[in-house]
């Protein structure tokens, strides 16, 4: 359960660094003692956060690649923190199932989107998923 609102953390700090240039220390902080993140779950968002400025390039480039018909200047801002966020699981964390990642975000998306959001998340991972050919394999993780 923990991992689930450590996702919940990492998708509000990336929607503040989208909208304020740059999240903040304390909002880190305030979030990691507000939902008693353990260790565990602190390491994976730090882990997030620090490589997040290398890998947005290119994540971006796959989001706008499988929005059809959208910009990401069009998107709402919540929506975006979401897609970047699973995006980098997808590509980068061979630790996590293809289908946790996607549910994960769909349910995020369902929580703090609009009535669409759900199933325009869910449309661009399982395009990007299918179209990039990541592979699901016998342990539900990509090859």
């Amino acid at each position: 359960m923990s991992r689930k609102i450590a996702r919940e953390v990492l998708m509000k700090l990336l929607y503040e660094k989208d909208i304020a240039g740059e999240y903040h220390q304390e909002s880190l902080q305030s979030l990691i003692e507000e939902f008693k993140l353990n260790e565990r779950d602190e390491n994976y968002i730090n882990q997030i956060l620090s490589s997040m400025g290398s890998q947005q390039p290119a994540i971006d480039i796959f989001i706008e690649k499988y929005a059809k018909s959208w910009t990401m200047e069009r998107m709402a801002k919540i929506d975006l923190a979401i897609l970047r966020l699973s995006m980098y699981e997808l590509l980068y964390r061979k630790d996590i199932p293809i289908g946790v990642s996607i549910n994960e975000a769909v349910e995020l998306a369902k929580k703090f989107g609009n009535e669409k959001s759900g199933a325009f998340i869910n449309g661009i991972l399982g395009n990007f998923t299918r179209s990039e050919s990541l592979i699901d394999n016998e342990d539900g993780h990509f090859e």
